[in-house]
């Protein structure tokens, strides 16, 4: 297995990018970005409210666009489904787990970053408990609606799985090697971890430390699958996986400085067990 870490190149600057007059068009992009999401957000709740008290089947999009005081035609640039309707967060929240693995630092372990990048998720989620907790229980009630959390949850597995293949080297993965799969495997890990700790938090009403149980969860899932993934790394040189000499009753044991703890540890396991 060879693990290598991709380094981003710094973008081109032209003069005319770095110029003062762009400035106000970033500011004006920024703000329609705020007012979408803004929109976006009005009518989820107002969706969020007919199917609570009128039931989804019987609400229309009409409705619900008449209920946030926009035509159904501002209700359409920003959803393609009422369904859709009531996860308006998920685009945002995606572009920012995607942000977080573009600027990971070169030394982090690539299973830590696919976990800080997941952590944009629950931070959707936290930042409004109620919200939250009545979504939960409407997609538990309502087929489609739990059909598209699922079509969710399968775009944030499918940007990790992207993230972990491009640490490895690309000219390893053939038949009869393991790395498409442990990648696969993994980032499924993670986001399986997150949306266990989710709804545990969000069936006792958005309460508790989540950030705590999310931390406790995706330590399991890193002692689970981190050596693998992290196995052959290049950007240090590598030292002999487990050098052992004897000096009367001392055994030494060699290890990379960059090694994680938990593989330190096995490396003089094993050494014990070689000398035993």
């Amino acid at each position: 297995m060879k693990y290598v870490r991709s380094m981003s190149q710094p973008a081109k600057t032209s003069p005319r990018a770095s110029s003062a007059s762009d400035a106000p068009e970033g500011a004006a992009g920024g703000k329609a970005a705020a007012q979408r999401l803004k929109m976006r957000r009005e009518l989820a709740a107002a969706a969020m409210e007919l199917f609570a008290t009128k039931g989804y089947e019987a609400t229309t999009v009409d409705e619900i666009a008449a209920t946030a005081g926009v035509a159904r035609r501002t209700f359409f640039r920003h959803f393609r489904s009422k369904e859709e309707a009531i996860f308006p967060d998920h685009d945002d929240t995606l572009t920012r787990a995607e942000a977080v693995l573009d600027v990971a630092p070169a030394h982090e372990h690539p299973l830590d970053t696919v976990c800080r990048g997941i952590k944009e998720v629950m931070k959707m989620y936290a930042a409004s408990p109620a919200v939250s907790v009545e979504r939960y229980r409407l997609t538990r009630e309502v087929p489609a609606l739990r059909e598209r959390e699922i079509a969710s949850v399968a775009r944030y597995e499918r940007l990790f799985t992207r993230y972990l293949l491009a640490h490895f080297d690309e000219h390893e993965q053939h038949d009869g090697n393991d790395d498409p799969l442990l990648a696969e495997v993994a980032a499924s890990a993670v986001v399986t971890a997150h949306n266990h700790v989710l709804r545990r938090w969000l069936r006792a009403g958005g309460q508790g430390d989540v950030e705590g149980q999310l931390d406790h969860a995706f330590s399991i899932v890193r002692k689970t699958f981190g050596s693998g993934i992290g196995a052959g790394r290049t950007q240090a040189p590598a030292a002999a996986p487990a050098a052992v000499r004897t000096r009367g009753e001392v055994l030494v044991a060699v290890a990379r400085t960059d090694a994680p703890l938990d593989e330190v540890m096995r490396t003089i396991e094993e050494a014990l067990r070689s000398r035993s």
